[in-house]
């Protein structure tokens, strides 16, 4: 299995790193900032560290195993100290006996050297053992990630709904008609794809693979890349580098302002200079009096920064020169007769490209963990269970017989629920409802007495007989103390709700699944059941528990609860 292999990665993975010419798309009409960014140290560290850092799961090969196939003119600036080397002219061939040893592993992980991506280890994972092809493009795909909305229209362009993401996706696309950020292949089909030379276009590699009877998928998976052939991605590329506090072994001046950094072989920085941020120098730069260096910035060897000059997030290139008063903003700065002399972007600020990270766990507070909600809450649940269970297990078979004698079907039912975090758990209840209620709510969702996403009918015709004197008497949540005891469950807490529920407000969504949900809560005893405004109590009393969450407002909805239980009890007769 395909999972087998992951786990195994460290010595079935071999990853073949492919740096192209040309900015995609349009090749020969921009400059190529990827081998202006290889030619210029430490810049080319920098991009040569991120392209061979771990991007995913099933690619923790260190870049010192990795192959780079590195265009011949571009070989000069390529470090010479960074793994095994492929030099290519026009086509990609690979000798014979590093093709056997690529073949002889499980998988091959082809890397478009033109963007550093990250993707979600786990949906990455789970992509890959579902697809079952022999070769899989996959493409980092930022509308998949945690919280972010997709309009979903029809054929005709017409709105028909959105939909919110609350946790990183995956989702099957059309193969791309170039080459992906990352080509899976698996290793009987690796011979097949690199045998004779890699094809320059990815759709003559498709066709070969495809020759051979092999199939090619493809998946989109939640992440960022950075387009290394542009500008802005060389910008973007520096300010998350300088964001790690060891992205590289340059010299920085750290967060907050700062006097000049120490300096070796830097000694044309003037003491009157000021570094503000995180700042890496390259070898003989000059920063002269009054100017001011802004990180994340970086300033590649030889390049100098003239007097009063301010370099604000931006690259000056080797041998690239700031002219003095000259003020410098998310731009590069190149050298003159380069060929990205003259192209500073100069738009602004650019947002910075967002990391990937799983956020099933947002939360919308939280507790130190020796306090009442982070610890004590917990003894007190479980004291609390045992002690419930203990005192009704005498009446459960009574209960138990009841729900059998009155209709057909199990004693309990169970519903799928998002607990602590949208962590999933089964929420167990005794059955109050006929078997196949649930698949008419829908039907009956025209005349429910409230608004919002939650269901309820006066005289719902689902509800037996001994299961509209349980919910009246509130024994038919019982069970749900062995939720609390198995931890997905509190006492207290908000009402434990379906995905379905959660999905409508997300501010709200955060609050309530920040803590454990409750048998009880304060909506349930607080709620006023007014026309149109219950949905609106809800979302107000749940974010106000966990505001204000302590031990006196649990007891406090303990007792209410015990009180409205027993008068509701009284009333049966």
């Amino acid at each position: 299995m395909l999972t087998q292999v992951i786990e195994r990665r460290s010595t079935v993975i071999a990853r073949l790193i492919v740096l192209r010419r040309g900015r995609p798309g349009g090749p020969g009409r921009e400059p190529d900032f990827l081998a202006y960014a290889l030619s210029s140290a430490p810049l080319g560290r920098i991009v040569v560290d991120a392209l061979g850092g771990p991007a995913h799961c099933a690619d923790n090969v260190p870049a010192q195993s990795a192959i780079w196939a590195i265009p011949h003119e571009w070989q000069a600036a390529f470090p010479e100290n960074l793994g095994r080397k492929v030099v290519y002219a026009d086509a990609l061939t690979i000798d014979p006996e590093t093709l056997r040893n690529i073949a002889g592993n499980s998988w091959l992980v082809i890397s478009n050297g033109r963007f550093v991506s990250r993707l979600n280890r786990q949906r990455l994972e789970q992509g890959l053992a579902d697809a079952g092809a022999d070769a899989v493009a996959v493409m980092a795909d930022p509308e998949l990630s945690a919280y972010c909305e997709r309009v979903r229209l029809t054929q005709q362009r017409l709105l028909v709904g959105y939909r919110r993401l609350y946790r990183d996706s995956i989702e099957p696309i059309s193969v791309p008609a170039d080459w992906p950020h990352h080509l899976y292949v698996r290793g009987e089909a690796a011979r097949a794809i690199l045998n004779g030379g890699l094809p320059g276009q990815f759709q003559a590699a498709v066709e070969k693979v495809q020759a051979r009877g092999l199939r090619v998928e493809s998946i989109a998976v939640a992440g960022s890349s950075v387009d290394l052939g542009t500008e802005e991605g060389l910008l973007s590329l520096a300010a998350i580098a300088l964001a790690d506090a060891s992205c590289c072994p340059a010299h920085r001046a750290m967060a907050g302002e700062q006097d000049a950094p120490a300096s070796g072989g830097n000694g044309g920085i003037s003491p009157q200079a000021r570094f503000v941020g995180r700042v890496v120098l390259g070898a003989q730069v000059c920063v002269e009096s009054d100017a001011v260096i802004i990180g994340p910035s970086i300033l590649c060897d030889h390049s100098t920064v003239r007097t009063g000059a301010v370099v604000d997030a931006s690259i000056v290139g080797s041998h690239g020169e700031v002219a003095r008063d000259q003020v410098v903003r998310h731009s590069i700065v190149a050298a003159p007769g380069s060929p990205a002399a003259g192209r500073s972007v100069g738009r602004g600020t650019h947002r910075r490209s967002r990391g990937t990270y799983s956020q099933d766990t947002a939360s919308f507070r939280s507790w130190p963990r020796f306090s009442y909600a982070g610890c004590l809450k917990r003894v007190a649940d479980v004291i609390a269970a045992v002690v419930v269970l203990a005192l009704f297990a005498p009446i459960i078979p009574f209960i138990t017989l009841a729900i059998k004698l009155s209709s057909a079907g199990p004693t309990f039912f169970r519903d799928r629920r998002q607990g602590l975090h949208g962590k999933p758990f089964n929420c167990v209840k005794f059955r109050t409802m006929r078997v196949g209620a649930d698949k008419l709510q829908d039907k009956l969702r025209f005349i429910s007495d409230v608004d919002g996403p939650q269901f309820k009918m006066v005289d719902d015709p689902r509800i037996t007989t001994v299961g509209r004197f349980l919910r009246e008497t509130y024994l038919d949540e019982i069970p749900q103390f062995y939720n609390v005891l198995t931890g997905d469950m509190s006492v207290v807490g908000p009402r434990p709700s379906p995905e379905s529920e959660n999905t409508l407000c997300p501010w709200w969504r955060d609050a309530r699944l920040s803590v454990r949900p409750g048998i009880t809560g304060l909506w349930q005893i607080c709620r006023t059941r007014e026309p149109m405004r219950d949905f609106q109590e809800w979302i107000h009393y749940d974010t106000r528990y966990v505001r204000d969450l302590s031990w006196r407002l649990d007891l406090w909805i303990c007792w209410r609860t015990v009180k409205r239980m027993t008068a509701n009890f009284i009333n049966q007769f």
